[in-house]
């Protein structure tokens, strides 16, 4: 399958995967924490080994902090789900997203396969790619991203809106697979690169005032 464009470098792209037949690809913390490492790891232009660090004894914090040459892509935003992923990048070199993105769901399969004594594709056929063209939709994305938790809590909160604020706002506050926190607290992070994505929440306040302006949309505004 083919994609009707490439990926260019200095442009932004939302990446997304779901599991096969939406069958849950991350099935308890260790899944999630694996999934970060390889999110961090495998964005470098040098191979990675992560058997090899783990047989080393090395923690999830000592993995995480490890130095890396050169990054393949710029990562601003992401969000992992019980079945799915997403990722807000930027194509740092020609090239960039092809490997990293090859990388990182060819090796994540192939721990979760052995984990679970399966065999076969873990994710759909390819990862779904939508080019980012316009500030407005850039911006648009990192609330999307952060706030697909809610429909853990709240599934129909789309449809029907927000039946217990306060509730869902302390669930995203405390929700340890996204980079929301990094943004809603302005915390550092190996992940997430800031600088080459527009500086739409300067504090976390701001930041915070744009979610909670979208938490709060009606029928009329759909995401």
């Amino acid at each position: 399958m083919q994609r009707k464009y490439s990926f260019t470098p200095e442009n932004y792209y939302h990446i997304y995967n779901r599991g096969i037949e939406k069958r849950a690809i991350f099935i308890d913390r260790k899944d999630y924490e694996r999934f970060l490492i390889y999110l961090y790891l495998c964005n470098n232009i040098s191979p990675v080994d992560i058997r090899n660090l783990y047989s080393k004894g090395l923690s999830f914090a000592e993995i995480m902090s490890i130095s890396r040459k050169d990054t393949l892509v710029e990562i601003g935003a992401y969000c992992l789900m019980p079945n799915h992923v997403h990722l807000l990048v930027r194509e740092k070199k020609d090239g960039g997203i092809t490997n990293f993105t090859k990388k990182l769901f060819t090796g994540y399969s192939m721990y979760f396969n052995k984990k679970n004594q399966r065999t076969g594709r873990l994710f759909e056929n390819i990862f779904k790619a939508e080019y980012i063209n316009q500030d407005r939709y850039l911006k648009y994305l990192f609330v999307y991203i952060h706030l697909n938790p809610v429909k853990l809590i709240e599934p129909q909160w789309k449809e029907k809106g927000i039946k217990n604020f306060k509730k869902v706002e302390e669930f995203l506050n405390h929700y340890p697979w996204s980079s929301f926190h990094l943004y809603n607290k302005n915390l550092p992070d190996s992940i997430i690169d800031k600088k080459n994505f527009p500086e739409y929440f300067e504090n976390s306040k701001e930041f915070k005032v744009f979610l909670d302006d979208w938490l709060n949309f009606t029928k009329d505004r759909p995401l």
